[in-house]
């Protein structure tokens, strides 16, 4: 009955963020800022999350060099860079929710490719390497660069979107870098706070208008919330129970879930149809994936054999 239960949430957890690409579009098309509209999310999730790591662990404030730069890099890199990158990007109505969610889930690869150069206890191997070219083999079918006018259809912002996912790959790594022995739970609180702050830095700078500016529409408040509380909140609360139950490699299989539910979500709402570069695109990425961790991944096949020969 647990193993139903696991499985239910992790489809939950799926169909949450997948559907959270479109609650970003809702919210960019009523008038948000992008690099504010990411600040207001992590405004409300950080206050959350800090609540819940004082509830839930004993060590929710970091201390020491080592655990605040492992905040940092979550701060700097998952938080700030990452969504900054992502609304920016999905202001461009060519970046489909659905074609946002397939680059995302580009970040588990790219996490692979940059653990073995930062973490010296995974060396690079072959299979690293091919299947870090083949996804991104994938994201060039999917962006489909014009070398004649790279600045039309949507490839600058779909290469932004790229980006974010490379900024998170490199920043969840670099938080396992530093020696600290820092809960998850306390170091995606305050990675939240701070990179909140970054952004709302960045918003400044940009001269985004500010909160008294801002149309707020019932689409932006719904999507405001939805990001806040639900895609971010309740998201990683769900994240946290599952990687305890599941583990790293199955929770991961979570940003290849999720683009059915982006894309689901975009052609409801939106009529967004996926185009098949979309879905060719998905398809290579995740075998890529699949040739980086084939060796995991063949672990937990024979693993589910077991529990449902048992």
């Amino acid at each position: 009955m647990s193993r139903y239960r696991d499985v239910a949430l992790f489809v939950l957890l799926a169909a949450i963020w997948g559907s959270a690409f479109l609650a970003i579009k809702t919210g960019l098309e009523a008038g948000l800022p992008p690099v504010l509209f990411a600040a207001l999310r992590y405004d409300v999730a950080g206050v959350i999350m800090l609540a819940y790591a004082a509830w839930r662990v004993d060590h929710w404030i970091p201390s020491g060099r080592a655990e605040w730069a492992t905040v940092a890099a979550g701060a700097t890199l998952m938080i700030a860079a990452y969504h900054a990158l992502l609304f920016v990007g999905e202001t461009d109505p060519a970046v489909t929710s659905a074609a946002a969610a397939v680059l995302v889930a580009l970040s588990p690869v790219l996490t692979t490719g940059f653990s073995r150069v930062f973490i010296p206890d995974e060396p690079v191997t072959a299979a690293t390497v091919g299947g870090t070219l083949l996804s991104l083999v994938g994201v060039v079918v999917l962006v489909r660069p014009d070398p004649a006018n790279l600045l039309a259809g949507g490839a600058v912002a779909k290469t932004l979107v790229f980006l974010a996912a490379g900024s998170f790959a490199l920043g969840s790594v670099l938080t396992k870098v530093p020696d600290a022995d820092l809960p998850i739970e306390t170091m995606q609180a305050w990675s939240m706070t701070g990179g909140a702050v970054l952004m709302h830095v960045v918003s400044l700078a940009m001269g985004e208008t500010q909160t008294f500016g801002v149309q707020w529409t019932t689409g932006a408040l719904v999507s405001l919330a939805y990001l806040a509380l639900a895609a971010s909140a309740l998201g990683f609360l769900l994240y946290f129970y599952l990687l305890d139950r599941l583990g790293p490699i199955e929770i991961n299989m979570v940003s290849y879930v999720a683009p059915i539910f982006a894309a689901l979500s975009g052609w409801a709402v939106r009529g967004e149809v996926p185009t098949p570069y979309t879905v060719v695109g998905f398809l290579v990425i995740f075998a890529g994936f699949a040739v980086v961790k084939r060796s995991a991944l063949r672990a937990e096949v024979a693993s589910l054999r077991d529990v449902l020969g048992s």
